[in-house]
């Protein structure tokens, strides 16, 4: 039984490796949102296989993936929150003060 639970954790590493590897640069950051959510579920799969004392080696499995879970959770919501801190609009006080002093000095013909 110990080696089928070591089998699957294997080919589930592997399996989840290959699909991320192939993901375009592009796609990364807007699937990791989703994926954030969906690691939720493993989250609670492996909190259920890591408390549930079938074996020593499930138990360490199950805490593995407990960790790994976690870390692509909360790496995936402060990728995407990186990422929507791009996109906002509003400019600091200090860049639109400058650009009203520059909009200024082109009307009067001073040199800034």
């Amino acid at each position: 039984m110990k080696i089928l639970e070591l089998y699957v954790f294997v080919l589930a590493a592997f399996t989840g490796y290959m699909v991320i590897s192939r993901i375009p640069p592009l796609l990364h950051t807007p699937l990791m949102a989703a994926t954030s959510a969906i690691s939720g579920i493993s989250l609670v799969g492996s909190l259920i296989m890591a408390g549930a004392q079938h074996s020593r080696l499930a138990t360490f499995l199950g805490f593995v993936a407990v960790v790994c879970a976690t870390t692509n959770i909360v790496g995936g919501f402060l990728i995407v929150d990186r990422m929507l801190r791009m996109f906002r609009t509003g400019r600091p006080a200090d860049a639109k003060a400058d650009g009203e002093r520059r909009v200024e000095s082109r009307r009067t013909g001073d040199a800034v």
